[in-house]
């Protein structure tokens, strides 16, 4: 059984792939309870699947950080490449009033709001994003990917300890 609305959701993701002029392949898989079978399911190496990060800079701003999925968000690095003290991750409620995606489907492609992107600069080649709905991702390159979101590309991860 589908979530409520998930099906109009990844239809959301993927026409805003398709409008932003992105080759991509849509892999629909049932759900997965790890990263690890997250990349089994849509045949790709763990590190090709990118997590999409929201973090709060302040009331009402927020970005998208795309994340290997053999990484994680290094603090120090994303606080200072946004020039903040302090930065937080809303709540499950928060994140999807502020991208109309529920955590673990989140995706920048067709959010309510398109908030700026940060991509961690070990992303290449092609790379399997969520499709808005659980059980639903796109693989795309990576470079189209970059200049689709005109995303930031910096140095904001470290290797998962």
């Amino acid at each position: 059984m589908t979530e409520p609305d998930s099906l109009d959701r990844s239809a959301r993701a993927i026409a805003a792939a398709e409008s932003l002029g992105l080759d991509h392949t849509v892999t629909r898989h049932g759900r997965v309870r790890s990263l690890e079978e997250a990349a089994a399911a849509r045949g790709v190496e763990p590190r090709a699947v990118v997590k999409t990060i929201v973090v709060r800079l302040a009331d009402d701003d927020y970005r998208f950080v795309l994340v290997p999925g053999d990484r994680e968000i290094a603090w120090p690095k994303l606080r200072a490449l946004l020039e903040v003290n302090r930065l937080s991750m809303p709540s499950a409620e928060v994140a999807f009033e502020v991208t109309g995606y529920v955590r673990g489907t989140i995706t920048p492609l067709g959010s309510t709001t398109p908030w700026p992107v940060v991509a961690d600069a070990s992303l290449s080649g092609p790379v399997s994003l969520g499709g808005g709905a659980h059980g639903v991702a796109l693989t795309v390159d990576t470079d189209d990917l970059i200049r689709a979101l005109d995303a930031r590309v910096a140095d904001v991860t470290e290797p998962t300890a």
